[in-house]
């Protein structure tokens, strides 16, 4: 791709030479709420996330993202919130996109539709949106091909929308007028977010492919809706009339509802709560051809006085009456799954409690993702998991199982052994963290340290390979920020649940500061050159920490970005929306400088190598120093920035790096010539998500080397 803008003199140039890789992490790192085996093809399956977009499995367990064209304009596209693999042309694969039904995504939804296995996409707008990263992402799914049918798709929407169909193979949707239950079920009516005081909507839909046909189209349809009083619905006329099911189950409602053909019969696990963090109460049901409800819900849980609800189900297709189900959540000792060979009426498990103690069937490894076993701590007893709602027999091989969980997603190759399964993490290729911190401390041989959401942070010493283990002692769930010491950079610090710890062996051990009020918390950070003192902008004001002593910073907003020179340990930068400010006596107290305006706050890079140097990215634009923050020069034609970094240029020159706008266009780009021109280095294959999510570091010592860390596509490294 090449791409040309005149303005003035200026000439911002495309760069076609960056190529682009996942830093491997593995494991996935987030939730995969949805995971689908094509019927007809075999080996053909999708797993669907709740921030990072659909991935295609792989002949070898590995799995191939399908959506890092998302960019700055199409960010939300990696909330997938309902997912449908073409049973008659295993080709097609549809999926509903978009991540919030609130205010943080300002986007309606859209179906994308792909005819060559999510390679390329087309677009069908609809006029509402979908909620990928919401609450009930985990049910489902809500999209439905009619099996006889392909033209004919079914979507159940989420905020009362209802029931929607395309009968031109995606290309249009329409509301669905007969079906007029919307579902009533809210997650946190007292949320004013509208993050969980939506209406959750439909759950499922499904097709009965044994049933005749009706001008052309499948005649049985079922459909749940997230309703505790009256949730599981049919249709025996191709969708001209619904009626609520006899005999159905209330206090729950649907979660997942799969069809069995041979057997005439479908399976439906039960939940009172959508999830995925709440567990609720449940059942399961299997309904036979004549609608007869028969409540088949595994006696474990009665057994061993314990609440469980419902998520996952699958159907073992070669083995007719062979079905497995899992708990949604079941938090201490560890989720629970069951296998039945005779349609339900009696379980086994993977693990039971025997004389009060639990004893484990199973083997287990994560030897392609080390860190999911090594960063579990004492307390935590949950190795299968947690929020399971994915749950998938192989059609092709009643051997191979997959399920997704918070964290990875699991499987194994044999179910048959069951309950003695080897259970295994088999989400290679996956790569799903949220990204909140970068930093490339030169001169030390580690090229990478992550900060990420959920799973602490990483120390990558291998780009391509999975770390063995994440931060630890202590270990926080996430970390929001690190830095390193300039003139010693195996000194490392980093932030998180509200606390502060440093390393002096790169992340190999750590220590906590104590000395910090236990209501700091989020903020930027920045270490002296010479690791002599902390500047931390926290939410209990700004602290300067040094000999294991915090003291309040007044001169300083809490709300400002701060950055440490490099090379001369007594400066500090910061900026806020009304200007910078320039520390001389090591953090101690701050003095402005430039008046450099912005409405939505700064971010700010320092030279590795060079003492006084400095770059600021604003919404105004990008702004670059070399007298120590005393004056600052603008980047011209760059009309917005988002994060910045710098890192090492051809011979001694140096590289910036930058999410901004420059005719209009967001782009990740790099500037040799120091701010003068900026050369476009993502692509139509890399647009990395929403820039203003994105974090960048830069290798000072390889050149042209860059990190983007993405909320969702954990972190990739360019070269030229």
């Amino acid at each position: 791709m090449r791409l040309l803008f005149f303005l003035g003199s200026f000439l911002a140039s495309a760069v076609s030479g960056y190529t682009w890789k996942n830093v491997k992490i593995g494991g996935g790192g987030g939730f995969t709420p949805g995971i689908v085996f094509n019927p007809t093809e075999k080996g053909l399956a999708y797993a669907r996330t709740d921030i990072g977009g659909l991935y295609r499995l792989n002949a070898d367990d590995s799995w191939t993202p399908l959506q890092d064209h998302a960019n700055d304009t199409t960010w939300h596209d990696w909330g997938v919130d309902a997912l449908a693999s073409d049973p008659v042309d295993p080709r097609r694969v549809y999926i509903t996109v978009g991540m919030y039904t609130n205010s943080w995504d300002s986007n309606n939804a859209s179906v994308l539709r792909s005819e060559d296995y999510g390679k390329t996409w087309a677009r069908t707008p609809l006029p509402f949106k979908a909620g990928g990263n919401m609450p009930g992402r985990g049910m489902g799914e809500r999209l439905a091909i009619d099996p006889n049918n392909n033209k004919v798709i079914y979507f159940g929407a989420r905020s009362g929308n209802g029931l929607w169909r395309s009968v031109d193979q995606g290309l249009s949707f329409q509301k669905v007028t007969s079906f007029t239950q919307v579902g009533t079920y809210i997650s946190d009516s007292t949320d004013t977010s509208g993050l969980n005081n939506d209406i959750d909507g439909l759950a499922a839909v499904t097709f009965d492919p044994t049933s005749p046909l009706k001008n052309g189209s499948t005649s049985r349809i079922y459909v749940g809706t997230a309703d505790r009083n009256s949730s599981t619905w049919v249709s025996n006329d191709a969708g001209e009339t619904w009626t609520a099911m006899v005999g159905q189950p209330t206090g729950v409602f649907p979660h997942k509802m799969k069809f069995s053909p041979a057997e005439k019969a479908l399976y439906i696990s039960y939940n009172s709560e959508s999830g995925p963090y709440s567990a609720g109460t449940g059942y399961v049901y299997r309904v036979s051809s004549n609608g007869t409800f028969t409540n088949i819900t595994p006696a474990w849980a009665a057994k061993n006085s314990v609440s469980i609800g419902y998520g996952g189900l699958a159907l073992d297709t070669q083995k007719p009456g062979t079905l497995m189900v899992a708990a949604m959540n079941l938090w201490y000792p560890d989720v629970q799954i069951f296998r039945s060979t005779d349609s339900g009426a009696s379980w086994t498990t993977i693990w039971d409690y025997v004389n009060g103690n639990q004893a484990k069937y199973y083997t287990y490894d994560t030897a392609k993702a080390p860190w999911i076993n090594n960063q579990r701590q004492p307390t935590d007893t949950k190795i299968l998991g947690w929020m399971v709602e994915a749950l998938e027999i192989n059609p092709f091989d009643s051997n191979h199982f997959l399920y997704g969980t918070g964290v990875t997603i699991y499987g194994s190759h044999n179910l048959s052994s069951w309950p003695n399964a080897h259970i295994s993490s088999l989400a290679d290729g996956i790569e799903e963290e949220s990204v909140e911190s970068l930093i490339s401390p030169p001169g030390i041989g580690i090229p990478l340290i992550s900060a990420v959401g959920d799973d602490g942070g990483f120390v990558h010493y291998d780009l391509n390979k999975a770390p063995e283990n994440s931060f630890d002692n202590p270990f926080w769930s996430t970390t929001t920020a690190i830095d390193y010491a300039g003139l010693s950079p195996k000194n490392i610090l980093r932030i998180g649940n509200s606390q502060l710890a440093t390393s002096t062996n790169a992340g190999q051990n750590w220590t906590l500061v104590t000395s910090v009020p236990s209501t700091a918390s989020g903020g930027a950070i920045a270490y002296a050159a010479d690791a002599s003192a902390i500047v931390w902008a926290s939410s209990a004001g700004s602290l300067r920490v040094s000999s294991n002593t915090s003291t309040t910073i007044s001169t300083l907003p809490s709300t400002a970005a701060v950055v440490a020179d490099k090379v001369n340990s007594s400066y500090f930068y910061a900026g806020d929306t009304t200007g910078i400010l320039v520390s001389k006596d090591g953090g101690k107290t701050f003095a402005r400088t430039a008046n450099i305006t912005s409405y939505a706050g700064v971010k700010m890079a320092a030279h590795p190598a060079v003492a006084g140097d400095v770059w600021l990215s604003t919404d105004l634009g990008i702004y670059h120093s070399s007298d120590f923050g005393t004056s600052f020069a603008q980047s011209p034609n760059v009309q917005s920035g988002n994060s910045i970094a710098v890192g090492k240029g051809a011979g001694n020159a140096t590289n910036v790096y930058s999410f901004n706008t420059v005719g209009g266009m967001a782009a990740l780009r790099v500037t040799v010539d120091e701010g003068v021109t900026w050369n476009v280095i993502s692509d139509a294959g890399y647009g990395f998500g929403s820039a203003g999510a994105n974090c960048l570091a830069a290798s000072w010592e390889t050149e042209g080397l860059v990190f983007v860390g993405t909320n969702g596509r954990g972190v990739f490294y360019g070269v030229p």
